[in-house]
């Protein structure tokens, strides 16, 4: 009976230590909730940067040497795609396992995973935390707070959102790898791993990260038109984002109820995707190495699986390094627009390039706003455009210097690499693989800026938010 009080008040001294950790949290996001999700991120790399160095997640029970085990951890938590080992023989059991769990939480989005592990271990979802969630599907929230146009999500639906996250991942990726096993036993594979291979390409599409477990990856299943399908439609799902499935799921037979965000998600991306395969068509139709020996359908296929994978998939049926050198630079522009605000792909997003449009539309024409489907859309979202594309094309351009300065290799080859990794789109012409120690370490840190975001690390980076109460006097310099 006397050990009772004691065991009381461990209780309480253990509540109050959950309880100093959870104000410390709260402050933290009350403070900068980019650099909190930013912290929650790169705290996750080194974790699985860790348990990807144990010996028992290398299949020869080996050290895996830094360099490469940071990479993985890299390219897996920002679902890139890209490696500097072989994902399908380097790997353990134990390791592969990190990888498929790994992806799915990078998946999920970093500013909507620092909201859930907010929740989770301050046990309520406040206003600054809703913040969190709400500005990965409207970043200008980053900047100016909630705003008054209408959104794809707004911030009272910030819950519907998160149990989206997390259900709409689980349902497709559980569809998508059902009707993969079909094609997997019909490869040759014994059911244990045509069951295994089968979630673990679901996973890798819906995440747009493009990692192969089997040895050869796509080659076995070259002339599958069934399972490449199916890796288009995750990829396609992966790409629109979450507030657009969200927005969807919702009101899927009302178009004239969706937000402008979710109509020109949609009609951005379905022009990039037949621009895409128009351009990848006409360019390597003639390419011996490529589609010049396919017949007229497989090569219209390939070209369309081609369009959606340089997008942000990171799957590929042929060597990028045979392509002709014009559909590298097709290519380049394809990673680099990548796909929709808080989805599973990177690039700049193609809301940032359909506002860009929009500006120069309106510019041309003489209009004081720019307009989409019958609403304004304000000018501070050009403004938050041009920083996000000046940004990533920052990033490209000083990464491109370093690693052409560190392999001398050939600047087209370089390009289409770096932009890879930016967008974490994974796919590469050979040269990731090659890297020297000094080179891996300089592209895990380019996926690590593209996976964040241009706009919330430069949020993030400013001290803070200044409030000036007054305009200066105006002055238009010659621009063009």
């Amino acid at each position: 009976m006397r050990a009772q009080p004691i065991g009381r008040l461990g209780r309480v001294d253990r509540r109050s230590w959950l309880g100093k950790v959870r104000d410390a949290v709260d402050s933290l996001v009350k403070h900068s909730p980019s650099r909190f999700a930013i912290l929650i991120f790169a705290s996750l790399i080194v974790l699985f940067t860790v348990l990807f160095s144990l010996p028992i997640a290398s299949a020869d029970r080996q050290v895996t040497p830094l360099h490469d085990a940071v990479f993985t951890a890299v390219s897996v938590i920002c679902v890139t795609g890209l490696a500097t080992v072989d994902m399908a023989t380097h790997w353990s059991p134990f390791g592969n396992t990190l990888v498929f769990i790994g992806v799915n939480i990078g998946g999920v989005g970093v500013l909507t995973l620092a909201s859930i592990l907010g929740l989770v271990i301050s046990r309520r979802l406040g206003l600054r935390a809703k913040l969190i969630a709400a500005s990965d599907s409207n970043p200008s929230r980053i900047h100016v707070g909630p705003v008054s146009e209408r959104q794809a999500i707004r911030l009272g639906e910030v819950g519907g959102l998160l149990a989206t996250v997390a259900i709409s991942a689980l349902v497709i990726e559980v569809t998508i790898a059902i009707g993969m096993i079909p094609s997997m036993l019909a490869a040759g594979y014994d059911a244990w791993h045509s069951f295994w291979y089968s979630f673990y390409y679901s996973a890798m599409a819906f995440t747009n990260t493009g990692f192969s477990p089997n040895p050869g990856g796509l080659e076995p299943l070259v002339g599958d038109y069934w399972f490449q399908s199916l890796l288009m439609l995750g990829v396609f799902l992966g790409s629109l984002g979450f507030p657009v499935i969200f927005a969807l799921a919702r009101a899927w037979r009302h178009p004239h109820r969706w937000s402008v965000h979710v109509k020109l998600t949609l009609t951005t991306t379905t022009i990039l995707f037949v621009a895409g395969a128009a351009m990848f068509l006409l360019l390597e139709y003639g390419n011996p190495k490529t589609y010049g020996q396919l017949d007229a359908g497989p090569t219209v296929f390939q070209s369309f699986f081609m369009s959606m994978m340089t997008r942000s998939g990171g799957f590929s049926t042929i060597d990028m390094h045979d392509l002709n050198g014009s559909s590298l630079l097709v290519s380049d522009m394809l990673m680099f627009i990548g796909g929709g605000s808080a989805s599973t792909a990177g690039g700049i997003k193609v809301t940032t390039l359909a506002v860009l449009f929009l500006a120069a539309f309106a510019e041309a024409r003489g209009a004081p706003s720019m307009e989409a489907f019958g609403r304004r859309i304000p000018r501070d979202m050009l403004r938050l455009s041009v920083s996000v594309v000046l940004w990533g094309a920052t990033i490209v351009a000083v990464s491109s210097i370093a690693i052409l300065q560190i392999t001398k290799q050939p600047f087209d080859y370089v390009l289409f690499d770096v932009i890879s990794a930016f967008a974490t789109c994974g796919l590469s012409t050979g040269l990731t693989a090659e890297l020297p120690p000094e080179g891996v370490y300089v592209m895990a840190l380019t996926m690590f800026m593209g996976r964040v975001g241009t706009v919330t690390l430069a949020a993030a980076l400013a001290a803070s938010q200044r409030r000036q109460l007054f305009k200066r006097p105006e002055e238009r310099p010659i621009v063009g």
